[in-house]
């Protein structure tokens, strides 16, 4: 009975039309697939039926957005729950692809051919940051207003074009209805439009890249293109591979579902007061993803520490691939040959980590240091 529905859902006509080629089952390409990649795009998954289901309920106009939030979480059956859901799941996602990002580069993955897959999964990374902050806006609460304040204020910062950069983003000259359509366009449409194409062809060169080089096959990296390992004694291939990884994925989605789950059960989104241009709050604060970013513009000139120092690092990181040439401990967690490497990329990561820490838990008003123990004025 086993082999017979085996045969008919691997052995048909209709999926031997997608699956054309028998691929040999390795430790390597169990570990592939049931990396972290793959838990982005359940995420994101995650975000989009949940994100479409928010639409229904939700109006960008200033005098309704708040209220529809609001709506969500007293009135609409189970609305506080997807909006929970929505974005608990994207704050994992964006945990997931840096760590996915940390992963490939402590292993050296990102070597040739692999070179531009990297930009991909960087591309990724970066337009789940800015879905990430364009959804934090959209409650148009203090939080959302004020946080597309901070930004519209740095963008200022940028000679020459700055203002017009400003008037971009902000749709005008201050923050109000058009910043939060603007807001709302680029978090469900062109995002999301961009991250399923760039995720589409960070999948298909994962595919492609992988046939050309095998990591740490038989002792030695094998760049021949074309070039298919033995599978060895004992390993499955064909239907079988298939059947296994697929059992294995619906399982890690439905775990992944239930995790969102059970933190948007137990946690609900932050949500202020509804947006007041008139009343600042003291302390006010980016997103926590981003509040690194302006703790260190607390240090000097916003131009340099928001906009050059963060814009040279993204450079620099795209570069890395294309600058390290070596071949040596790819496929190798923190292999002694990247001591150097992986020293620099974990102090930086430790300085970007340690910059939200302060951020977020030692800045009070006027962005003064606090300890933990002691009380802001006022309170």
């Amino acid at each position: 009975m086993k082999t017979e529905v085996s045969d008919f859902l691997f052995q048909n006509r209709f999926w031997k039309s997608i699956v054309r080629k028998e691929i040999p089952v390795n430790q390597w390409l169990r570990t592939k697939i049931l990396g972290l990649g793959l838990i982005n795009f359940y995420l994101f998954i995650i975000l989009t039926i949940t994100g479409i289901l928010l639409m229904f309920y939700y109006t960008p106009d200033t005098e309704r957005a708040y209220q529809g939030i609001k709506d969500l979480e007293y009135v609409v059956s189970f609305g506080l729950i997807f909006r929970n859901m929505h974005r608990y799941s994207a704050y994992l996602m964006l945990i997931s692809v840096f760590l996915h990002l940390s992963r490939v580069f402590y292993t050296a993955e990102y070597r040739e051919p692999r070179e531009f897959n990297w930009v991909t999964g960087l591309v990724l990374f970066l337009c789940t940051g800015v879905m990430a902050i364009t959804g934090y806006i959209l409650p148009w609460d203090q939080k959302g207003y004020w946080a597309m304040t901070i930004t519209s204020n740095v963008v200022t910062s940028v000679p020459v074009i700055g203002e017009k950069l400003k008037y971009l983003i902000l749709g005008g000259n201050e923050v109000g209805q058009n910043a939060l359509v603007h807001a709302y366009g680029m978090h469900v449409k062109i995002i999301p439009l961009v991250i399923g194409l760039v995720m589409g062809a960070h999948f298909w060169r994962i595919r492609k890249d992988d046939f050309l080089a095998w990591a740490i096959w038989g002792g030695h990296l094998d760049f021949q293109e074309g070039a298919t390992p033995q599978t060895p004694k004992g390993q499955e291939q064909g239907p079988s591979l298939w059947k296994d990884i697929i059992i294995r994925e619906l399982s890690k989605f439905l775990l992944i579902l239930a995790l969102v789950m059970g933190i948007s059960l137990l946690f609900n989104a932050p949500l202020e007061e509804g947006a007041n241009p008139s009343v600042t709050p003291s302390p006010v604060k980016a997103p926590w993803f981003v509040v690194g970013m302006q703790e260190l513009l607390s240090w000097g000139a916003p131009f340099f520490f928001g906009v050059l120092v963060p814009n040279l690092m993204i450079i620099l990181i795209i570069l890395i691939p294309y600058v390290d040439r070596g071949r040596e401990g790819v496929g190798v967690w923190f292999h002694p040959s990247r001591r150097i490497a992986n020293i620099i990329f974990t102090a930086i990561v430790t300085v970007y980590l340690g910059l939200i820490i302060i951020g977020q838990f030692f800045r009070g008003p006027g962005w003064v240091f606090y300890w933990p123990w002691q009380s802001w004025p006022g309170h």
